[in-house]
């Protein structure tokens, strides 16, 4: 690649002359100069690539260096974290054995129980308060229930009694109106009857009075003639 970079074809490119002669010139010019450039090309190719590897071996061993250091400091961070905790602990294992500890344990477990203690007691007081207020509530709803039946057989028994009256009344206006009947019918009989007993007497008396007349005329007939 280097080679072509700097082979003659470029040169062409960039002197473009009318003249011909200087064009062969600068073309042998630049193959005369070939051989020398070859060489010197390779053997920056070899100091390159010497330079190169040991770049890339010295990269390498900072880089196992590095790893190395890293993992040396983190085994160092969990050793110190370990023995912080450690100490940790111990200096809380020494403070909880300690009286004053002990007692302020024992102080705060007591007052957590009776803190659980009283809300406990206050949980209760609300239940038994909520349930005494629904036993009031049921207890009220079975009253107006039983106030509202009460009210409803209350209701039927007067539009009972009321029917029954009605019933009653009417009852008797029909016996009333029967007896009436009855009354009238008894009356015009009656009625009848001393019509016809009137009528027969008057026929007695008619018949008595035709036989009294019959009786009479002989009588006279026979007087008339003896005179």
């Amino acid at each position: 690649m280097r080679r072509r970079s700097r082979s003659p074809p470029p040169r062409r490119r960039k002197s473009r002359s009318p003249t011909p002669r200087r064009h062969k010139r600068q073309r042998s010019r630049s193959s005369s100069l070939t051989p020398t450039h070859n060489k010197s090309s390779s053997s920056s190719l070899g100091s390159t690539e010497r330079k190169n590897a040991i770049e890339k071996q010295k990269k390498e061993e900072e880089e196992k260096k590095r790893c190395q250091q890293e993992a040396e400091l983190k085994l160092l961070e969990e050793e110190t974290s370990m023995r912080v905790e450690e100490a940790i602990q111990k200096n809380v294992e020494e403070s909880l054995n300690t009286k004053e500890i002990q007692q302020e344990i024992q102080k705060r477990s007591e007052a957590g129980r009776k803190r659980l203690l009283d809300e406990v007691d206050a949980q209760l007081e609300k239940e038994k308060e909520a349930a005494l207020m629904e036993a009031r509530q049921k207890e009220e709803q079975i009253r107006k229930e039983r106030e509202e039946l009460e009210k409803m057989l209350k209701e039927n028994r007067r539009r009972v009694e009321e029917s029954q009256k009605k019933e009653a009344l009417e009852q008797q206006q029909r016996e009333g109106e029967r007896y009436r009947e009855l009354e009238e019918l008894q009356r015009q009989k009656e009625e009848t009857m001393r019509r016809k007993k009137q009528h027969g007497e008057e026929e007695g008396l008619n018949q008595m009075k035709l036989s009294g007349k019959n009786k009479s005329q002989p009588k006279l007939s026979f007087a008339f003639g003896s005179k």
